[in-house]
């Protein structure tokens, strides 16, 4: 009877334990979840805009232009941040050295980080030339063909190419969700429907 009842105990202990490590086990396989800032975190963290800026489709495309060009010197990057809604992309594309054709997606910070020292040190100046718009409910699709210089006065552009800009408008003013891009090469002339403004 004895023997019997430490079997018994000996059997219920191990079945715990296998429990215990069962349930262990389960807990450290199953992922933390992430914390993730709210809308309204997100949100608080883009700088404020000039409503100016922000108040049409022409406004917010001519302000992204604008704040980006200039002579040889700062630029204004919190009012470059302001324009772009949370989670935003800059995606620049183009043909590698090796010939494929590839794309580097960008924070607003990231293009930032990237961009600041080659435009604050040698000037650039960019300008839309041409703009195909394609619009439903709040969101918007801009097809922007523009021209870069590296001073205001250069007779000739360094380069031309295609700003591809989604637009959201949140009921208040009007957001950058993306732009994407490809400058003009020999395989890829400005075809000359993008070259005269359609609306």
């Amino acid at each position: 009877m004895r023997k019997r009842s430490l079997t018994a105990i000996t059997f219920q202990l191990m079945v715990a334990a296998a429990i215990v490590l069962f349930a262990l086990n389960t807990q450290a396989q199953t992922p933390t979840p992430t914390p993730q800032a709210s809308p309204a975190q997100t949100a608080a963290a883009v700088p404020p805009a000039n409503p100016a800026d922000v108040a049409t489709m022409d406004t917010i495309v001519a302000s992204l232009y604008d704040v980006i060009s200039g002579p040889p010197g700062a630029r204004n990057w919190d009012r470059f941040r302001s324009l772009f809604f949370p989670g935003a992309r800059l995606i620049p594309t183009g043909a590698r050295p090796t010939g494929e054709v590839g794309s580097r997606v960008l924070t607003p910070d990231e293009y930032v980080q990237r961009s600041s020292p080659r435009l604050e040190k040698d000037g650039f100046f960019e300008r839309e030339i041409s703009r195909r718009l394609e619009k439903f409910g709040n969101i918007a699709h801009i097809f922007s063909t523009y021209e870069s210089r590296h001073k205001a006065d250069d007779a000739k552009p360094f380069a031309r190419g295609i700003n591809s800009i989604q637009l959201m408008n949140d009921g208040k003013r009007w957001w950058i969700v993306t732009v994407f891009w490809q400058a003009e090469d020999e395989k890829n002339p400005l075809p000359a429907e993008y070259l005269r403004t359609r609306n």
